[in-house]
């Protein structure tokens, strides 16, 4: 077959003429006089529209997920001596928001279907001093929210849901945004919406909380007749540009995802026949469909997931991702406290998973070539 370039794109969802109008609109409105470029209304707007779509009471807009995450754990007062719960299998800063609060980070086993967070593996590492629970909605399917709020309520221990795959994502037929104590979004680059290459959301149906955490990220500010400080914070916010894109970009979501959708199932139809692969679950409605992830079948193959990778490159220009290898294998936490007892099928799973280079506006020329690629490149290595 002849050989194409299918690249992994640094962008995730779909950039149009609409989002430069809003860069181009704020930019020259500041450009006059009296003009500037503090974030209201463009946030207030933003937040409302997001809460609407995610279907929580509040969305606090901040400049990442992983700073999401660490306002949440803030807001939670998470700090030494407590302990924190978390998948191996997820991007490093679902652990170090725990970690950088002095917290022990707890990893439980992954559910090998879903490989999502196992709401059993987690009950079995409870224990009190346990502060919080911080699934992942993995590669944009849903965790299980029903098995993990009857933990919370058992328990009493606080669910912090890393939903920084998972705009638009639902459970069950309803909007992920208002579970648990709170959701961290995530806005970065390859994401389904982008706020300019960066950005994230905190969304909570916990009004005290949500305004909590909206202080910290905003210096501690109270506003009202008078401006006060009234808690340690910090300048989390996102700029009045990025808010303006994050509207149109919104306002696209269920198109850019119905898009991925599309080429998800037409890629589930062409792999269908490839027994040495192990296929994503949940691609159907409700899945946001950030990361097309498929495992290679280490009991059927005699050679590494990491081969695969190189020959996909190396022969036919298919270039894939890897999300993600275990969090422990990163070199920071060899200094880290941690607990990694117990997750066996995660160690296995993080050594099959490879990402495939599936965007909104893929070829479907580009599956098929993805496809043969595979079908070649495993019989190459087989033979």
């Amino acid at each position: 077959m002849e050989t194409r370039s299918v690249p992994f794109l640094p962008l995730g969802g779909l950039f149009e003429q609409d989002d430069i109008d809003a860069c181009l609109r704020v930019l020259t409105e500041a450009a006059k006089p009296q003009g500037g470029l503090f974030p209201l209304p463009e946030e207030n707007n933003f937040q409302d529209a997001f809460a609407r779509h995610e279907g929580s009471k509040k969305t606090v807009a901040v400049n990442s997920c992983g700073t999401a995450l660490d306002l949440c754990m803030m807001a939670l007062d998470v700090g030494p001596g407590d302990e924190v719960i978390v998948p191996p299998l997820t991007f490093v800063c679902t652990a170090t928001c725990a970690a950088a609060r002095g917290a022990k980070v707890v990893f439980a086993d992954i559910d090998p279907n879903t490989l999502c967070l196992d709401p059993k593996a987690v009950a079995a590492k409870i224990t009190r001093r346990t502060k919080a629970i911080v699934p992942v909605h993995f590669a944009g399917l849903a965790c299980d929210i029903d098995a993990f709020e009857a933990i919370s309520k058992k328990t009493g221990v606080a669910v912090i849901y890393d939903a920084a795959h998972s705009v638009g994502a639902k459970y069950k037929g309803q909007p992920i945004g208002g579970a648990g104590k709170a959701s961290c979004y995530s806005f970065q680059s390859n994401k389904n919406i982008s706020t300019l290459g960066e950005g994230g959301a905190v969304t909570t149906n916990d009004l005290a909380f949500g305004e909590t955490v909206r202080q910290k990220k905003t210096f501690g500010y109270v506003y009202g007749a008078r401006l006060r400080v009234v808690t340690i914070g910090f300048n989390y916010r996102l700029t009045k540009p990025q808010l303006a894109v994050g509207l149109t970009q919104l306002a696209k979501a269920e198109r850019t995802i119905a898009l991925r959708l599309e080429r998800f199932l037409k890629m589930q139809g062409l792999l269908a026949e490839v027994p040495e692969l192990i296929l994503p679950p949940g691609i159907e409605a409700g899945h946001a469909c950030h990361l097309y992830v498929v495992r290679l079948d280490a009991r059927k193959v005699g050679f590494s997931r990491d081969a695969l990778v190189k020959e996909l490159k190396d022969r036919f220009g298919v270039q894939t991702s890897l999300h993600y290898p275990a969090v422990w294998d990163w070199e920071a936490f060899q200094s880290i406290d941690h607990d990694r007892s117990d997750c066996s099928i995660a160690e296995r799973i993080c050594k099959e998973v490879v990402s495939l280079p599936i965007f909104p506006n893929t070829p479907f020329e580009d599956l098929e070539y993805i496809q043969q690629a595979l079908v070649a490149a495993i019989q190459n290595l087989k033979s």
